[in-house]
């Protein structure tokens, strides 16, 4: 039978910090919405960066919003009212968008190192391989993929049969953590899970990594220095968005397959990280690294100020 609901779990070991911890987790949030709004606007008001680079960035944003929101309300209503209970449809729901969303950012990620490819490499034809139309159907693609990949994933939950076990490892649903509560053969769920990874997230990863060898081996090409700098310097924060991402995720894919005997903390941590980590730092990463997002929002304190004297 499949059973009504699940039970999500907090942070083992420190239950009576619960409600203060909520407090910190509702800031990250805080920020996560602020900071990624504020990307948003600062990207759409400011001309000079109306560009692939970063209307990618924009998506990224969209993506992080969304992934943030089908998790952290549900786990703030845990912390503070001691709501530890998600239906099955609810927990169905945020299993598939946690995987879809997660896909679509992957894919985004790869377009972005794509546009720096071809920027570095071959910056003649960057404005005619990369026009605004083509940018949005990327953007099409990547949603469209994340569908088709992990539309299967609950539906392959559904058809598993459940006995007593309903406690998760983790304060959201993932397809690991609900599939291992099952007391039938979950085989098929493993061989499509594992088979999606690597098609999706091990192929952008990949490529991603292919794309920086090439963009690498150009740049080691320029005679100046100086100008091997400043090209590798458009490349940073792109590189750390890479790694803020796939670096948890690869972290708490091992250790769902792979670390049996760690402790429950170990799950929780990295799964709030894999989950939190990347909406958070993304817009931090390209503020600080981007001039013109740097000076926009400079530009708007400077007003706020003058105003209110």
């Amino acid at each position: 039978f499949s059973p009504s609901n699940f039970v999500l779990v907090g942070i083992p070991g420190l239950e009576q910090y619960h409600f203060w911890l909520a407090f910190l987790l509702c800031f990250m949030y805080i920020m996560v919405v602020v900071g990624n709004c504020t990307v948003v606007l600062i990207v759409k008001a400011e001309p000079s960066l109306h560009a692939p680079m970063y209307f990618f960035l924009c998506m990224l944003a969209f993506v992080d919003l969304a992934l943030s929101t089908s998790t952290v309300p549900k786990l703030l209503s845990f912390l503070w009212f001691g709501a530890r209970e998600i239906s099955y449809s609810a927990c169905l729901l945020q299993m598939f968008l946690i995987h879809f969303l997660s896909a679509v950012e992957s894919t985004v990620l790869l377009a972005m190192a794509f546009d720096r490819y071809v920027a570095i490499c071959h910056p003649l034809r960057h404005a005619a391989v990369l026009t605004n139309s083509v940018t949005a159907k990327i953007g099409l693609v990547a949603v469209a993929r994340g569908l088709l990949f992990f539309i299967p994933v609950p539906l392959l939950i559904v058809r598993l049969p459940f006995c007593s076990a309903n406690v998760l490892s983790h304060s959201y649903c993932l397809h690991q953590d609900v599939m291992n509560l099952a007391c039938a053969s979950t085989k098929p769920n493993v061989v499509y899970g594992l088979t999606v990874i690597l098609l999706v997230m091990g192929l952008d990863s990949l490529l991603i990594f292919l794309s920086y060898i090439m963009i690498i081996r150009t740049v080691l090409q320029l005679a100046s220095r100086k100008e091997r700098a400043k090209v590798f310097g458009t490349c940073v924060s792109h590189v750390c968005v890479v790694l803020a991402f796939y670096v948890p995720l690869i972290g708490l894919s091992v250790v769902h397959r792979f670390g049996k005997g760690l402790a429950p903390m170990v799950y929780v941590v990295m799964g709030n990280v894999y989950i939190l980590g990347p909406p958070v730092l993304n817009p931090i990463v390209y503020t600080a690294r981007t001039r013109q997002i740097r000076q926009r929002i400079l530009r708007v304190i400077r007003i706020d100020i003058v105003r209110s004297f």
